[in-house]
């Protein structure tokens, strides 16, 4: 009965392993994908707010908010996805910082171009997914390896 109970146990915790790793892998690909396409149009000039909002950082165009999207969400959340579909044992850690450096790039944006929608469905799917990080993290995925032997 205790054999039964541990083989239940251990294929639970499996399954809320693998629905997490497919979680943190289509969440991160979906910002990832986002922040690419937001950083495709901030180069291009394609659909942009007025350069005038940029003029408090002495900026005249926006290639460089572009280049920060990039290296703050399309990097970060790119990283966490591919480490989550490897099933690393660094993926939530990677979850969190992308989560950590999506919400400094919402933060950032705000005093600039002002509170918008999708801002805030950015910024719940990174406390979403930050919360499921720490879940992953407490229910046994951890960074280390076990070592094995004598």
């Amino acid at each position: 009965m205790a054999l039964r109970t541990a083989v239940v146990g251990t294929a639970a915790l499996s399954l809320r392993r693998r629905r997490l790793r497919q979680v943190f892998v289509v969440g991160e690909s979906v910002v990832a994908l986002g922040g690419l396409l937001g950083t495709a149009q901030l180069l291009t000039g394609t659909a942009t707010p007025p350069v005038s909002v940029l003029a408090p950082l002495g900026l005249s165009s926006w290639v460089l908010p572009g280049v920060w999207l990039f290296a703050t969400v399309v990097v970060p959340s790119g990283a966490a996805a591919y480490l989550a579909w490897r099933r690393s044992p660094l993926a939530p850690l990677a979850v969190l910082l992308a989560s950590a450096t999506l919400a400094v790039e919402l933060l950032v944006q705000i005093p600039f171009l002002g509170p918008s929608a999708l801002q805030a469905v950015f910024g719940a799917i990174a406390v979403v997914m930050a919360v499921l990080a720490l879940r992953a993290r407490g229910s046994g995925w951890r960074t280390r390896r076990r070592l094995s032997g004598p």
